[in-house]
């Protein structure tokens, strides 16, 4: 099995030491491996797990959210629909998200054609 120091977990992951800190402390990362000097060791499973929560919270999940879901994932299997719908919700929003951005995407491309002139100036929205 792979070990990784803090700092590879960042350059795979990210996170800055102190979000992975933070994290721990709270409780979405547990049981995080030490040396016998006390230093963290991160496994695969850890980086993997990271990257899950790397996804959540860069597409808007609250940490509080997040912990829910992460709460829900240690209780097992009993869990699991639960699980799909706090993602699905998740997904939800994302797509909702990505909707808007998307208008408003269209909206500034309008813009560039109007000014630079590629569109009428009398057509044009405010």
């Amino acid at each position: 099995m792979t070990s990784y120091t803090p700092a590879q977990v960042t350059e795979k992951t990210g996170f800055t030491i102190d979000t992975l800190r933070y994290y721990e402390r709270i409780g979405l990362l547990h049981h995080v491996g030490r040396t016998a000097g006390g230093r963290r060791v991160f496994t695969d499973q850890d980086v993997e797990f990271l990257q899950l929560l790397r996804c959540l919270r860069y597409t808007g999940m609250p940490v509080a959210e997040m912990l829910r879901f992460v709460s829900l994932l240690r209780s097992g299997d009993a869990t699991r629909e639960e699980r799909v719908e706090v993602l699905r919700d998740h997904e939800r929003r994302v797509a909702a998200q990505i909707s808007r951005l998307q208008e408003h995407q269209d909206h500034i491309r309008f813009k560039i054609r109007l000014y630079s002139g590629a569109e009428e100036l009398a057509a044009a929205p405010a």
